[in-house]
């Protein structure tokens, strides 16, 4: 039976992620294949395997699919809410909420038939996995699974729903749904790509959010005479001066530097405040900084010594030290600048500046063997883990509920995931994997999930389709999808929002990676990327739990 089961699996998966790959005008239905090859494969041996030792590979899967999502999100997820990310998510928030009031109101709708009603087909845990499908929201899929299996063990029900023919159904339409709401806005907008092009690059070069990087001459004869750290407290903001030229060398000026009227200096800043950094020091000019073996260089190091995650750039000393200057950190493909207190974290990047012998210890220091970022953290994935099932086994007592409710193992390993992601460095964790190697436990983690939910509920995918009550789950998922996206696409369009955005904004809500190809097909910007990058990790998280949330709450109404 076990020998069966694994070669169904192992089938399953490897069909379903050949078929995956297969693009229509460069979109594809990825791992998502994977579930209709075990609806297929199920449709003819589901009776035949073992449910009980399917349903433990199939809560393996979720939980290494969700944590893995947990430990990718968690560095991002808390700097998501700054600045301009509060409006965005605040938006993409509105979109899940609007996407649960179209649900229950399907439910409300469909269930006013009496004929409907008892066939059984439309509860809320069937429209629940309507609405997975409609956002394409897997984690949302198997949070309500679970969920619904709580209640099971409990007593409530009598037996699991098979809410994924529900999502099955709706998952394809989900994507085309999702570029059609975009061509929408686009229509209704009037929108013009390049204009918006024009616009972007506008907003961007005025951006205030990344370090600028500017030379001045100092021409304010009220700085002659001062040091780096007198100039400091008169600018009042955080400034790295990291190389001067007093006309005679070129060096690294530390805090207790003269500068003299004349002088040419390089400073890294934010750029909201540059203006008033050119009003205090004067001129600023455009200057060739040369890299030469004799004076400074600059060099990008990559943090990978173990010793140095969770530590500050100030605790290392370096400009003390070793005459080498740190001016800014690429974290995750942003950009920040380099505050004392900045804590650094195993794979960011570092800009540094010094002598080059300076510069190689600074790399012994530092790290920067990338073969050490390969080395698999076992101890953080397992141990994270670990306490994500004791945070889901805790008992979470809501009134009117004949029983209490759980985060499971959908949303507890979710929440320790993101908290170690983001803090794991306070506890000597570390918690850098590769892009390759996250996306490879995601994957394993999602297939094994779909595969299984596959072959538990193929036995009657088949009739479902063919059915009067699947083209209602086809129409609910559609109005599902559509609705939200087009309302805050609209919505986002009247706060004078770029198309762009919107794009990344519409498929981030759905947790729907696939449609940015229609945006990108529009114009080289990444912007669309982006944006789907600053509301993802809220919006996974809230799905996961609203979908579990509206087992536990609702299910008594189906």
């Amino acid at each position: 039976m076990i020998v069966r089961l694994l070669f169904l699996l192992s089938l399953i998966i490897a069909v379903g992620s050949m078929l995956g790959k297969i693009k229509v005008r460069g979109v594809s239905l990825g791992a998502t294949f994977v579930l209709f090859v075990g609806l297929a494969v199920g449709h003819f041996y589901g009776s035949e395997v073992n449910n009980d030792l399917l349903d433990f590979i199939k809560d393996f899967g979720v939980v290494l699919f969700i944590y893995s999502i947990g430990l990718q999100v968690g560095p991002g997820f808390f700097s998501s809410f700054k600045k301009e990310g509060m409006m965005l998510n605040g938006l993409a928030l509105l979109e899940v909420f609007l996407g649960v009031g179209v649900t229950i109101a399907l439910f409300f709708f469909l269930n006013s038939f009496h004929s409907l009603h008892e066939s059984g087909s439309f509860s809320m845990p069937m429209m629940v996995g309507v609405m997975s499908g409609a956002v394409t929201d897997t984690p949302g899929l198997g949070a309500a699974t679970e969920a619904l299996q709580q209640l099971q063990h409990s007593g409530a029900i009598s037996e699991v729903p098979p809410i994924s023919l529900g999502y099955a159904v709706a998952y394809p339409i989900a994507i085309v749904a999702t570029i059609f709401a975009m061509m929408l806005v686009k229509w209704i907008c009037r929108v013009k790509p390049e204009e918006e092009d024009k616009r972007l690059a506008e907003l961007q070069n005025n951006s205030k959010n990344k370090p600028a990087i500017l030379t001045f001459r100092i021409t304010n004869r009220a700085i002659d005479g001062l040091m780096v750290s007198q100039m400091k407290q008169l600018y009042g903001h955080e400034a790295i001066a990291t190389r001067l030229n007093d006309g005679e060398k070129i060096f690294i000026p530390h805090a207790d530097t003269v500068l003299h009227f004349g002088d040419i200096i390089l400073i890294v800043t934010d750029s909201e405040y540059a203006p008033l950094l050119e009003k205090l020091l004067g001129q600023k000019m455009s200057y060739i900084w040369k890299d030469d073996h004799d004076d400074l260089v600059s060099r990008r190091i990559v943090v990978t010594r173990g010793e140095i995650n969770g530590k500050t750039i100030g605790q290392l000393h370096l400009r003390s030290a070793l005459n080498v200057n740190i001016t800014r950190i690429n974290r995750a493909g942003m950009d920040l600048l380099a505050r004392p207190d900045l804590v650094l974290q195993m794979g960011d990047r570092v800009m540094v500046v010094g002598p080059l012998e300076n510069i190689r210890k600074a790399e012994n220091m530092l790290g920067n063997t990338l073969k050490r970022l390969n080395d698999p953290h076992l101890v953080t994935i397992f141990l994270g883990i670990m306490f994500g099932i004791i945070a889901g086994s805790i008992p979470i007592h809501i009134p009117n509920l004949p029983m209490p409710a759980r985060l499971g193992l959908a949303g507890g390993p979710l929440i320790v995931a993101i908290l170690i992601g983001r803090f794991g460095y306070k506890l000597k964790l570390i918690t850098y994997t590769t892009q390759s190697a996250n996306l490879m436990l995601r994957e394993l983690g999602l297939s094994l999930f779909l595969a299984s939910i596959g072959l538990q509920a193929g036995g009657e995918f088949l009739q479902t389709v063919v059915s009067t009550d699947g083209l209602i789950f086809a129409a609910s998922g559609l109005a599902i999808t559509l609705l939200p996206a087009l309302i805050v696409g609209l919505v986002a369009r009247y706060l004078k929002l770029d198309f762009f955005t919107i794009c990344g904004l519409i498929a981030g809500s759905h947790n729907n990676a696939p449609p940015l190809a229609y945006p990108n097909s529009l114009s080289d910007t990444d912007q669309a990327s982006v944006t789907y990058s600053t509301v993802y990790p809220l919006v996974a998280f809230m799905r996961i739990l609203i979908a579990q949330m509206m087992i536990l709450l609702l299910y008594g109404l189906g």
